[in-house]
């Protein structure tokens, strides 16, 4: 079985992400998989580097967890909903303060960096106004490829898939049922 972290990146308490987590995390709790889950909105920690250098400011206690847990589990689960075309800025403050130089690479004599968190695999979920299938193709998926391929991958996690949920607002509350049974699937796979 495997060892999960659940990064919930809504800056909400509550919120349809949550309800999200919420569901993957009972689906693998209940196949034996052990679960943490990491909501944003109830750490407190502050997103702003204030400074080029991310790995010279000391990290508060719920950052300095959160790279234990990280550290600990197989498995990562990134959730998030698209505001203008990207994460929310807390999650994207969270990922500047949480993967530094020392914990998620090494930077230090070499060429490009060493990834320090192999052996890892994750999940990027994504929920949407817009239809799923428009972020894709017509925009091109730009914020999770960067997510991917400039953090995720650099930093070792392989493979990285995802998940677009489009229409969030619009869809029947069948759909978004769907949905969280979707995700109680993948969290009894561990996926």
């Amino acid at each position: 079985m495997s060892i999960i972290t659940i990064i919930l990146g809504h800056p909400a308490k509550k919120s349809y992400c949550l309800a999200l987590a919420e569901s993957y995390r009972y689906g693998a709790e209940k196949s034996g998989h052990s679960v943490h889950l990491l909501n944003l909105a109830d750490l407190d920690f502050d997103p702003m580097l204030h400074s080029a250098s991310n790995g010279m400011r000391e990290l508060e206690p719920d950052l300095q967890y959160a790279q234990k847990l990280i550290t600990e589990s197989d498995h990562l689960v990134v959730i998030h909903p698209l505001w203008l075309g990207m994460m929310p800025a807390l999650l994207k403050g969270f990922f500047e303060r949480v993967f530094t130089p020392g914990f998620a690479y090494d930077n230090k004599g070499h060429s490009w960096p060493k990834p320090l968190l192999k052996g890892r695999t994750a999940r990027v979920v994504i929920t949407m106004g817009m239809p799923a299938i428009i972020y894709r193709w017509v925009f091109g998926a730009h914020s999770f490829k960067a997510m991917k391929s400039n953090m995720l991958k650099l930093f070792g996690f392989s493979p990285v898939r995802v998940t677009y949920l489009g229409m969030v607002d619009a869809v029947s509350d069948k759909k978004r049922k769907n949905w969280l049974d979707k995700m109680h699937h993948l969290g009894a796979k561990g996926k």
